[in-house]
C-alpha cells in the first residue's frame, strides 16, 4: 500500500497539490490558471482522447460490467440530486452539480495516470472503458443539462452547438469512427497525438489546483455529505454491483478503484460557466482529491 502511494498516486497528486500552494502563495493567478486549462482542453487532451478511443480494443470489454457501472452512475446522480435539493435545499442547478460531484471521477487525467503506472497499458483497460464511456456519454450530457437549467428559455439548441465544435468530443467521433472501420492508426499522427496529450494531465492537474487554492476548505455539512457520497457510498455501490454483475476480479477491482478517486473538475468548470455558487462544489473537489489518496492506495 505505502508503495503504490509513495511511486504510483502521490507523484500523480504532486501537480494539483502544487498549484494549490502557487495559487495560494500568489505565484500564479486564476487567470493564469484558466488559460493553461483551456489550451490544455483545447488543444493538448484531444490528442489524447483521440489515441485512446481510435485504439481501445472496443471487443474485449466487459459490457455487462460497463454498463452496470453507467446505471450505478444514474441510480447515484438521482439519489444525490433528491438529497441535495430536499435535505439541503440547494438551487437546482447547485444540487445538479452536487450530484455529479458524486459520480463524475476525474478518470481521464488523475486515475488513468494512476492505473496505467501500477497495471501497465495493457491491463488498465477496464479504467480506459470508463474513460471512454465518461468522455463518450456523461460529458455531453452534462454539458447539456447545465445549460438547460441554467437557461431553460434557451432549449437545447445553444449546448448543441457548441458541442458540434468541441474539439473533445470531435476527437472522440473520429476515435470511434477510425476504431470501428478496423483502420490502423498512422505512425506520424499518433505519435503528434501522444506527444501533445503527454502533457495534458499535468498541466490540467496543476491549473486545478491553482484555480482551486481560491476556494474555501470550510467542511461544511453539505460539503462532508457529497465528500462522503463520493468516497465512500459510491464505491462501495459500485462495488457491489459488479460483482452482482459477475464481472471478472479485474474488472472489479479497476471499477472500484475508479468509482474511489476524486470528484472531476467538471462540476467546478460549469458552475464558474453558469455563475452559480461554487464554494461548495470546490470544496467538494478539494476534500475528494486529498482524502482519496489513502483509499485510493488502499484499494490499488
Amino acid at each position: 500500500m505505502l508503495t503504490v502511494l509513495t511511486h504510483d498516486i502521490l507523484p500523480v497528486f504532486a501537480l494539483l497539490a502544487l498549484g494549490f500552494l502557487l495559487g495560494r502563495r500568489g505565484v500564479f493567478a486564476r487567470q493564469d490558471a484558466a488559460s493553461a486549462n483551456r489550451v490544455a482542453l483545447m488543444v493538448m487532451q484531444p490528442g489524447l482522447i483521440f489515441v485512446v478511443i481510435a485504439t481501445v480494443p472496443f471487443a474485449e470489454f466487459e459490457l455487462r460490467a460497463l454498463l452496470t457501472y453507467g446505471i450505478c452512475e444514474a441510480l447515484a446522480f438521482a439519489a444525490s440530486y433528491v438529497l441535495a435539493r430536499r435535505a439541503f435545499g440547494c438551487e437546482k442547478l447547485e444540487a445538479w452539480l452536487l450530484a455529479m460531484s458524486v459520480i463524475f471521477v476525474n478518470s481521464l487525467l488523475y486515475i488513468r495516470p494512476i492505473a496505467l503506472l501500477i497495471y501497465g497499458e495493457d491491463g488498465a483497460l477496464p479504467v480506459t472503458a470508463v474513460v471512454a464511456w465518461d468522455t463518450a456519454i456523461a460529458f455531453a450530457f452534462f454539458i447539456i443539462s447545465a445549460d438547460l437549467i441554467a437557461r431553460p428559455s434557451a432549449g437545447p439548441l445553444p449546448a448543441l452547438k457548441r458541442l458540434s465544435v468541441n474539439p473533445t468530443l470531435i476527437a472522440i467521433a473520429l476515435g470511434i469512427a477510425i476504431n470501428a472501420a478496423g483502420l490502423p492508426l498512422p505512425e506520424p499522427i499518433r505519435t503528434a497525438c501522444e506527444f501533445a496529450g503527454a502533457g495534458t494531465a499535468p498541466l490540467v492537474l496543476f491549473a486545478l489546483g491553482v484555480l482551486l487554492s481560491g476556494q474555501s476548505l470550510r467542511p461544511s455539512p453539505v460539503v462532508a455529505t457529497f465528500s462522503a457520497l463520493k468516497l465512500l457510498g459510491f464505491p462501495l455501490f459500485v462495488m457491489l454491483a459488479v460483482w452482482l454483475a459477475g464481472a471478472t476480479a479485474d474488472w472489479q477491482a479497476q471499477f472500484t478503484l475508479l468509482a474511489a478517486g476524486p470528484s472531476g473538475a467538471m462540476a467546478f468548470a460549469l458552475a464558474l460557466l453558469h455563475g452559480e455558487r461554487t464554494d461548495r462544489i470546490a470544496a467538494v473537489t478539494i476534500w475528494t482529491s486529498a482524502l482519496s489518496l489513502i483509499s485510493l492506495a488502499a484499494l490499488a
